[in-house]
């Protein structure tokens, strides 16, 4: 069908943004968990005149991320008219860049045009998969006994890819601890930034390269790609970037500059899936790996990540909740897990493939805000 048919025009008649508090499933780090934890996330609704609605989620939604949700992003879609999803960026062009709620609108409209073409997100993205390799995340430890119990816990879900959270001192003997204890284990090391070119960081650094990683993950902080490009021509091991993409023209740069071979599509931190799609296909066509990462987001982001990695060059296991998952109460259902390492993408209903628990998104909301007229 014709990008620019009448037929397809879409324009936006509402916008619903709903916060949520919902409770972490994880225990305190290095002790039992004495009392509840939360984590605040923004769900959103978008509706068209005909009454199709589609679905998004600003993920760690602090005061800043909500007001700008409702303050600028929501009422600049609310009235915008697209032919199609890559048609919305226009309607925040020119508002202060918060890239996770632009994503949750993204995702949103995405969520919207797919369901009604009566296809999947993940189809209508591009995507070729039934279903793809998850990995998970294992974060720091308070002592080796409790790594390797955790670490067990993951193994004994399904999951074969752990990425392990690592930094200055809690590098070499962690890699070690876990490869001796999981032989078959393919291994992530997350380094989230944490290192510079202090010789001491540098050499912590080569010596994971002996341990046949399946990347080392934003080893320098953010405005370090030339550093990422002189380790990356050291080491065998791929260097990844994921956090420091923040944009398009980061991306640009880093592939110019030859400063990794391996990144992390997130499409919080790129804007949505708009953007992210554009990131995979330049990462794809500049030789690098690609998986998709996480921003603990809940299961309505983790559907549209899902999604995302159905697309042809996801091609390393991509990030997807742990065993016992990130919340004990969720807004979506079925759940969005992976089932002995593997997580099935929807693709016998439209849209993101998942339903909105309406009884748990009650119970969970601390305030709702609608903006036009968006019909339950």
């Amino acid at each position: 069908m014709s990008r620019t048919e009448p037929a397809i025009l879409t324009r936006v008649a509402g916008v619903d943004a709903t916060l949520v508090r919902l409770p972490l499933a994880h225990r305190s780090r290095g002790a039992v968990q004495t009392r509840q934890e939360f984590s605040r996330h923004a769900l959103v609704r978008v509706s068209d005149e005909r009454g199709g609605t589609g679905w998004g989620e600003v993920p760690q939604a602090d005061a800043e991320r909500w007001r700008a949700l409702l303050e600028d992003y929501a009422p600049a879609l609310l009235g915008h008219s697209w032919h199609r999803p890559t048609d919305t960026e226009a309607a925040w062009a020119g508002l202060a860049w918060q890239p996770a709620v632009a994503a949750a609108l993204d995702t949103a409209c995405w969520d919207l045009w797919s369901r009604r073409r009566g296809t999947p997100l993940s189809h209508a993205l591009g995507g070729e998969r039934t279903a793809f390799t998850a990995g998970t995340t294992v974060r720091r430890q308070p002592s080796d006994e409790s790594l390797v119990r955790e670490v067990n816990r993951q193994v004994g879900a399904g999951f074969r890819r752990v990425r392990l959270e690592i930094g200055p001192g809690w590098d070499i003997d962690v890699v070690r601890t876990v490869q001796e204890s999981f032989p078959f284990l393919v291994l992530q090391a997350d380094a989230g930034g944490r290192y510079t070119e202090d010789p001491a960081d540098l050499r912590a650094l080569h010596a994971l390269d002996d341990y046949g990683l399946a990347a080392i993950e934003e080893p320098f902080g953010a405005g370090g790609l030339a550093a990422h490009a002189r380790l990356r021509r050291d080491l065998r091991t791929p260097v990844a970037l994921s956090t420091s993409v923040d944009s398009l023209e980061t991306l640009d740069r880093a592939i110019a500059m030859e400063a990794a071979s391996a990144l992390s599509l997130r499409p919080a931190r790129l804007g949505g899936l708009t953007p992210a799609r554009r990131a995979h296909d330049r990462a794809v066509d500049a030789g690098w790996a690609v998986w998709c990462g996480a921003d603990a987001e809940s299961g309505l982001g983790s559907a549209a990540i899902a999604a995302l990695a159905s697309l042809p060059g996801v091609t390393l296991p991509s990030e997807m909740p742990g065993a016992g998952g990130r919340f004990t109460r969720d807004t979506v259902r079925p759940s969005v897990r992976a089932h002995e390492g593997i997580t099935p993408i929807p693709l016998t209903h439209p849209g993101l493939g998942y339903e909105i628990d309406w009884k748990q998104l009650r119970g969970l909301t601390v305030e709702s805000v609608a903006l036009g007229s968006v019909d339950d």
